[in-house]
């Protein structure tokens, strides 16, 4: 069962909308107390959960997400949850560790009086960057971390885990209907790093001279994706933002209204096909294409092809990624992905076309014209495949996170929540782009048209495509 339906079962989710997960920042609050609040501003007060089928609902949603965590590391050695290969990054390891600190830190130390740490020093060594929780391990630094070793994290998982579980059994039904928000929280949290550890071993695999792999090498097929069609829609004044009903971070909302132009947006992501053109066009040596920040970039990095690109020697050059499933060729029928936003404005510049902003996208996707969705997390292929949705319908969801032209920036009548919980968003509203959708890497369930992920324009190792638009 989804977290999605076990909190809807249990009454706090007016209907089936899905956790979010947030961009690069984590979650998490400086009491439990204040995150209770916040949801008591946006909806009813939580009400007593009060039938054992829904506690154990609950249990099972816990499960899941947190067995997941596990399935995605299976693959890899104590050696390989060690490796940091950029400040950016994080171990496997350490995203283990984290998640579970966040339950620990926020729901058994304070609903669970006789829960003892599982170790004192744990506080400092995996909180992110809450500075109202206390002082923390430097994160470019987290790769020098060999103690606790891989083995003691399983080990804390379990301790945590079977006192989640004990809290969740036992706890009266009013203070579960209460902590109920935020362990839905801490879910959420951790399917967010699900997604990192993706990432993030990725790069580090990809660091590596000799060619590896996450999973065995998967076939794929080279038909080509359907035509680039683009839908038009009128504009005028519309509503974006979450609508109030179910679970949603703060920086979704206040839902409001917009003045949309009519605009035309494209039915599917641009693929590696189309991507290929624009290289072959010159446009990584055209300054006139780029954002001055993107062309500084590209001369100061020496960027010429997506991350992960590169020329197979042994195949007269032609070129090849790299994936979760190691080195092969590439398919120019799956969407281009691991290109900045930098990146994307230049392809849209010299497409004649440019990005969607984030209202535009968001209003499309709550169209009745999204009738397809693209792939989101499996664990035996962890990469996009090609779109399928026809001429005339809209493919928004799934495969790549799509940049838009939208800076991260607040919704007007936004204000961020007092104490720690308040970090987790507001602070990062600045100097960050908006991306839409969801990727390959993304669990189920995950995300929601209002949903607004955020990242550096130069970010490149997240699974980022693009989706053009225009003015109609």
């Amino acid at each position: 069962m989804s977290g999605t339906a076990i909190f809807e079962k249990l009454g706090i989710l007016d209907k089936a909308d899905s956790f979010e997960e947030i961009g690069p920042a984590d979650l998490s609050a400086e009491k439990p107390e204040v995150v209770s609040a916040i949801y008591e501003a946006d909806q009813p007060a939580p009400r007593p959960v009060q039938t054992l089928a829904a506690r154990e609902a609950l249990l099972e949603g816990y499960r899941a997400v947190r067995a997941l965590t596990e399935k995605l590391v299976e693959p890899l050695t104590p050696e390989d949850q060690m490796l940091q290969s950029m400040d950016d990054a994080s171990p496997a390891k350490w995203h283990r560790a984290h998640t579970t600190w966040f339950f620990e830190t926020f729901l058994l130390q304070p609903h669970q009086p006789a829960y003892c740490v599982f170790d004192e020093h744990f506080n400092y060594l995996f909180n992110s960057y809450y500075e109202a929780v206390g002082e923390r391990h430097p994160r470019p630094e987290r790769g020098i971390l060999s103690r606790p070793t891989a083995d003691t994290v399983t080990q804390y998982r379990r301790y945590v885990d079977a006192a989640m579980e004990e809290l969740i059994a036992r706890i009266d039904e009013a203070a579960l209907g209460q902590i109920a928000p935020l362990l839905a929280l801490g879910l959420a949290h951790e399917q967010q790093h699900q997604e990192l550890i993706l990432t993030d071993i990725k790069h580090a695999f990809w660091r590596n001279p000799v060619s590896l792999a996450y999973q065995p090498a998967q076939g794929f097929a080279r038909d080509m994706p359907p035509p680039l069609d683009f839908v038009s829609f009128a504009g005028g004044i519309v509503e974006i933002g979450h609508d109030g009903h179910g679970f949603a971070f703060d920086n979704e909302g206040p839902r409001h209204r917009v003045l949309l132009n009519p605009y035309r947006i494209a039915s599917r992501p641009i693929s590696c096909g189309e991507y290929l053109l624009f290289m072959e066009d010159g446009g990584y040596s055209q300054p006139e294409l780029w954002l001055s920040d993107g062309w500084a970039m590209v001369q100061r990095e020496g960027w010429h092809a997506p991350l992960y690109w590169s020329r197979d020697a042994k195949r007269d050059g032609a070129w090849q990624i790299f994936t979760l499933n190691g080195k092969r060729s590439l398919d120019p029928a799956e969407p281009v992905c691991h290109v900045s936003f930098f990146e994307a404005a230049a392809f849209a510049a010299w497409a004649g076309k440019r990005l969607p902003t984030e209202a535009e996208w968001e209003h499309a996707a709550q169209s009745g014209r999204c009738e397809f969705r693209g792939g989101f997390l499996d664990r035996a292929h962890p990469h996009p495949r090609p779109a399928g949705a026809p001429p005339g319908r809209l493919q928004m969801f799934g495969e790549v996170w799509e940049w838009t032209r939208s800076g991260y920036e607040p919704y007007p009548g936004f204000r961020p929540a007092a104490g720690a919980i308040g970090e987790y968003n507001g602070k990062f509203m600045c100097s960050q782009i908006v991306l839409r959708g969801g990727s390959c890497v993304t669990p189920p369930g995950h995300v929601r048209a209002s949903y607004r992920n955020f990242f550096p324009p130069a970010a490149r190792w997240q699974f980022s495509g693009i989706r053009l638009a225009e003015d109609a």
